[in-house]
Protein backbone atom coordinates (compact mmCIF):
# COMPACT_ATOMS: atom_id res chain seq x y z
CA UNK A 1 0.00 0.00 0.00
CA UNK A 2 1.21 3.49 -0.68
CA UNK A 3 2.47 5.68 1.58
CA UNK A 4 -0.67 8.10 0.21
CA UNK A 5 -3.16 5.49 0.92
CA UNK A 6 -1.70 4.61 4.43
CA UNK A 7 -2.22 8.41 4.82
CA UNK A 8 -5.63 9.19 3.59
CA UNK A 9 -6.69 5.96 5.89
CA UNK A 10 -5.29 7.54 8.76
CA UNK A 11 -6.53 10.70 8.14
CA UNK A 12 -9.94 9.19 7.62
CA UNK A 13 -9.58 6.88 10.92
CA UNK A 14 -8.90 9.87 13.03
CA UNK A 15 -11.97 12.01 11.68
CA UNK A 16 -14.50 9.58 11.95
CA UNK A 17 -13.04 8.59 15.52
CA UNK A 18 -13.17 12.51 16.48
CA UNK A 19 -16.45 13.13 15.16
CA UNK A 20 -18.35 9.96 16.46
CA UNK A 21 -19.01 8.13 13.08
CA UNK A 22 -17.32 5.01 14.43
CA UNK A 23 -19.61 4.87 17.53
CA UNK A 24 -22.07 3.82 15.30
CA UNK A 25 -20.47 0.90 13.62
CA UNK A 26 -19.20 0.03 17.25
CA UNK A 27 -23.02 0.29 18.29
CA UNK A 28 -24.27 -2.06 15.14
CA UNK A 29 -20.95 -4.47 15.69
CA UNK A 30 -22.27 -4.67 19.32
CA UNK A 31 -26.02 -4.96 18.06
CA UNK A 32 -25.34 -7.79 15.68
CA UNK A 33 -22.38 -10.10 18.30
CA UNK A 34 -25.43 -9.81 21.00
CA UNK A 35 -28.46 -10.65 18.66
CA UNK A 36 -29.92 -7.67 19.70
CA UNK A 37 -31.99 -5.27 17.16
CA UNK A 38 -30.91 -2.41 16.49
CA UNK A 39 -31.85 1.20 17.15
CA UNK A 40 -32.40 3.63 14.27
CA UNK A 41 -29.10 6.30 13.43
CA UNK A 42 -31.79 8.87 14.49
CA UNK A 43 -32.59 7.19 17.92
CA UNK A 44 -28.93 6.23 18.69
CA UNK A 45 -27.78 10.10 17.71
CA UNK A 46 -30.90 11.38 20.15
CA UNK A 47 -29.43 9.21 22.64
CA UNK A 48 -26.13 10.51 22.35
CA UNK A 49 -26.81 13.78 23.29
CA UNK A 50 -29.11 13.24 25.90
CA UNK A 51 -26.02 11.62 27.18
CA UNK A 52 -24.15 14.36 27.04
CA UNK A 53 -26.17 17.03 27.70
CA UNK A 54 -27.26 15.28 31.25
CA UNK A 55 -23.38 14.56 31.39
CA UNK A 56 -21.68 16.32 34.93
CA UNK A 57 -18.65 17.42 32.71
CA UNK A 58 -20.20 18.55 29.76
CA UNK A 59 -20.68 22.01 30.79
CA UNK A 60 -18.19 24.25 31.92
CA UNK A 61 -20.18 26.11 34.27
Amino acid sequence: MSALARGWQGLRWYLRTFSGESRWDDYLAACARDGVTPASRREFERHRADQVEHAPMARCC
